[in-house]
């Protein structure tokens, strides 16, 4: 038993086979839906599955390492194999998915110099530990042992991260995956195209590239086929290793010459605990929701969505043409048809070994549309319906023979699902055509209806001495859905709201605190997961400034409590009020999954926490008095230039943005010393950056955004700053230095996220209530909730408040109820929270966090709906 990469993709056993791979995570599911979960995925037709592994899943805490109860991905393994399912095993270091830190540990960001994805020596320490313990499973489970696993992924989309030097970084992975037994292929995907930044060139470890185009998209078809060749060229086959689930985008990159596809996401979770993460590219600083799910055809809580159907269908084209499918070669197909929908910018057609053709018609709108393929060798011209958002495969000149049929498949326009001695079996949506020929007769043409869910259309085809049974299916009728499909969480049949519950007379917190001289990160008190309680005294103190906080800051001073804060570590300028003391609790979101330098907690491996909180001593403007010189810090030859309208020397003193030029988009630098107190740290804040502008301090560059518009000025720091911008005349920019003093004195409470679910579970008397309940802002309690039983999906009512449901021992997820300091939320429903059946006492408990606004905070009712699982 083996497994191997070629031309023709992943060969298992010497099965060339192109292949559909669906992402499903053990670690957003509880251990109790696993199997079911897996043998959805295996009905939908696809033979493999990606699966992350978390590290941050397993070392719970520093050298504390879990493989126990959902924990245990063996067993997850071994359930993969079972279901007859293939795995491609991710163990990172860094996995991205959207998950905590990206799977990093959140304390590696509290060791000094500490360089994340390096090959640095006690980075790799640490990946050796993780490696240690997640690689002798993996290995113990290949394929050729008795296993599921047929491959495994080093790394995750690295080219979209700054890795010094990718080679030895890459390079020790692989050494390590060799040394514990891994014989199965090795690959490492790229995010954005950069093949060797993904794999750093090292031998032994292949390329896979991750697509996510509009589905939309005219280009799709050329950029992968360039992919495509490009492989070809040194005999790697195309792998697919994330990409988009419409199966009509799957369609367009099979005829464009992947050999593995696998998209991302097509079994939906949820992230339980606190695991979501922040940030996720794009718009800087979102919140991950809990809910886990991109509209693949598994929803959250199993159920199959119309999308399954599509699998189906493809995979029983796949498997229906088999090697000669993946042993196929791609072309440019320009001219190949002719429609008004818009469609393609150049098509794709695969020519199929041992003869015949496969060509991708795609429909871009969502309307219908149709198609007309030209006269050839004696097949007349046709015209089709072309469905809304699809790709139709025009199937032609495909022999028969390996079907044990006589004659030739000249043409047919429906999907070729199934073929053997008893005839052709065909599915479609619409009308649809099939050409056949015998050896000795002439090409017959039957037009087909469209056929309808639970009535085939059936047709016999006679060419010359040769009769072949043609049936056309429904795609609702290719394959068998899950049993049992339980009911979509936007079915909404039996939903009621909840309105009963129990106020508890339980503590939110835990007494305990420390003492601190300066105000610690979270991780730096055991909090990687969970809250952080502050208290100071702020006698004197009239300004702070923030300097790092993350996530979720709540601030009381004295007995006001402060909107909520979400800066995603920005700098945030305070005033006191005049204010004695200062209480805030700070709740982890999540760590960054990316690495986005627009925000500091966006960094991978940035720390949460209250940061660095800072007294205002005095302030001051520095607009003014900037010397102007040209190009980047003055280097770009300003001598010569004087008399054509740029800055000669002397140089001119102007203030921020103040100089005036014809030379658009040149690089202009402002120079000055600032008047910094000797001892005493600075902050220099920036009013009107557009995107970002480069700040020079003493020689050491950086670069300042819009988004965090500020630079720290350690003591002894500002004799020489020079700020870098394109010019653009009318542009404003302005500058204000700070002169701060630490804030000193700090009593701290940790509460991680295990002393919070353990909250969750003690017995307390309580009072009874009816919802609405109105909150004070700034009040905390717990509720618990009677909930009828089996798998739930939750909702709830109100506007200021911050909910927390647990049940089991577990956090269910978090919401946040109508509150204008709310960050943006991506990657499924915020509102949404799933009680999964297994988990279900009958007692839902809520931690309810009220917030501060225009109106009163007040938590409604919990509405309740009913899913099957």
């Amino acid at each position: 038993m083996t497994v191997g990469l070629s031309t023709s993709g992943l060969v298992i056993d010497g099965q060339e086979q192109l292949r559909l791979c669906a992402s499903l995570f053990y670690f957003r599911l509880p251990r109790e839906v696993w199997a079911a979960r897996l043998a959805a995925v295996r009905a939908s037709g696809y033979d493999l599955v990606d699966v992350y592994l978390p590290w941050n899943f397993h070392e719970v805490a520093p050298g504390r390492w879990d493989f126990s109860g959902r924990r245990d991905v063996g067993a997850f393994l071994d359930l993969a194999h079972e279901a007859g399912l293939g795995v491609i095993a991710r163990p990172g270091p860094y996995i991205c998915s959207e998950w905590d830190g990206g799977g990093l540990p959140a304390w590696l960001g509290l060791e000094e110099g500490l360089q994340l994805r390096q090959a640095e020596p006690r980075y790799l320490t640490g990946v050796e530990q993780w490696f240690e313990r997640a690689l002798p499973l993996l290995a113990q489970r290949e394929h050729g042992r008795g296993g599921a696993v047929v491959a495994v992924q080093l790394e995750n989309e690295l080219d979209f991260f700054d890795t010094a030097d990718r080679a030895a970084y890459v390079g020790h992975l692989r050494d390590l995956a060799i040394q514990h037994g891994i014989t199965v292929p090795l690959v490492a995907c790229a995010g954005q195209g950069d093949l060797t930044g993904a794999t750093g060139g090292v031998a032994g470890v292949f390329p896979a590239a991750n697509f996510y185009p509009d589905d939309r998209s005219p280009d799709i078809e050329p950029e992968v086929r360039r992919y495509a060749d490009l492989l070809a060229e040194s005999g790697q086959p195309l792998l697919v290793t994330e990409t988009n689930r419409q199966h009509a985008t799957l369609r367009r990159l099979l005829v464009s010459g992947a050999k593995v596809i696998a998209p991302y996401l097509q079994a939906s979770g949820f992230d339980l605990g606190w695991t979501p993460s922040v940030g996720n590219w794009g718009n800087p600083g979102g919140f991950m929701a809990h809910d886990y799910d991109f509209g693949g055809y598994i929803d959250p809580v199993g159920a199959v969505r119309p999308e399954h159907a599509e699998a189906r269908v493809l995979s029983a084209v796949l498997r229906t043409l088999g090697a000669a499918l993946a042993r196929a070669v791609t072309e440019a197909a320009d001219g190949a048809f002719r429609t008004t929908a818009a469609t393609t910018s150049s098509p794709s057609r695969l020519l199929l070994d041992g003869g015949g053709s496969l060509l991708g018609v795609p429909n871009l709108t969502g309307k219908p549309g149709a198609v007309t393929l030209p006269q050839a060798d004696g097949v007349p011209e046709v015209t089709v319906p072309l469905p809304a958002a699809s790709c139709l495969l025009v199937l032609r000149d495909l022999p028969l023979d390996r079907f044990g049929l006589v004659g030739t498949l000249r043409l047919a326009t429906a999907d070729l699902v199934g073929a053997g001695p008893d005839g052709l079996v065909l599915s479609a949506r619409a009308a649809s055509v099939v050409v056949l020929q015998s050896p000795d007769g002439d090409p017959v043409l039957v037009e087909l209806v469209e056929p309808a869910a639970g009535s085939p259309v059936k047709a016999n085809v006679v060419s010359g001495d040769v009769a072949w049974d043609v049936v056309v299916l429904h795609p609702d009728d290719v394959g068998e859905a899950p049993r049992g499909t339980p009911a979509r969480f936007d079915d909404g049949a039996i939903t009621v709201v909840v309105d009963d519950a129990v106020r508890l007379d339980l503590s939110t917190r835990t007494p305990r605190t420390t003492p601190h001289e300066l105000a610690p990160a979270s991780e730096a008190v055991g909090v990687h997961r969970g809250r952080t309680h502050y208290r100071a005294d702020l006698a004197g103190v009239h300004e702070l400034v923030l300097e790092g906080a993350a996530d979720i800051v709540d601030l009381t001073l004295d007995d006001e409590v402060r909107p909520t804060l979400v800066p995603f570590g920005a700098s945030v300028v305070v005033p006191t009020g005049g204010a004695q003391r200062l209480e805030a609790t700070v709740e982890t979101w999540g760590h960054a999954n990316f690495d986005d330098a627009r925000l500091p907690a966006l960094r991978l491996g940035s720390l949460r926490g209250l940061g660095r909180v800072w007294s205002v001593v005095a302030r001051e403007d520095v607009t003014a008095l900037w010397s102007v010189e040209a190009g980047e810090a003055g280097e770009a030859g300003a001598a010569g230039r004087a008399g054509a309208g740029w800055p000669g020397r002397p140089a001119p003193m102007r203030g921020l943005a103040g100089w005036s030029s014809t030379r658009i988009g040149e690089p202009v630098t402002y120079r000055r010393s600032l008047p910094v107190a000797v001892g005493h740290h600075h902050a220099l804040r920036w009013q009107g950056v557009e995107g970002s502008v480069r700040v020079t301090v003493d020689g050491h560059p950086g670069v300042v955004t819009r988004e965090d518009p500020w630079v720290h000025l350690a003591p002894g720091e500002g004799s020489d700053v020079a700020v870098t911008m394109p010019h653009r005349p009318g542009a404003s920019l302005r500058a204000e230095l700070f002169r701060l003093e630490p804030v000193r004195g700090w009593e701290v409470e940790a509460q991680p996220d295990h002393a919070i679910d353990l909250l969750s579970t003690q017995h307390a008397p309580g009072t009874a209530v009816r919802l609405p309940l109105a909150l004070k802002p700034g009040e905390e309690t717990w509720l618990d909730v009677v909930v009828p039983a089996g798998g739930l999906s939750l909702r709830f009512e109100g506007r200021q408040v911050r909910v927390a449901a647990f049940a089991h021992g577990e956090l269910l997820g978090r919401v946040w109820l109508e509150d204008a300091q709310r960050p943006r939320f991506t990657g499924g429903d915020p509102g949404r929270l799933w009680l999964p059946r297994a988990w279900n006492d009958a007692t839902l408990r809520l931690l309810v966090r009220a917030t501060v606004s225009d109106e009163s905070p007040i938590l409604g009712g919990v509405q309740v709906t009913a899913v099957q699982e």
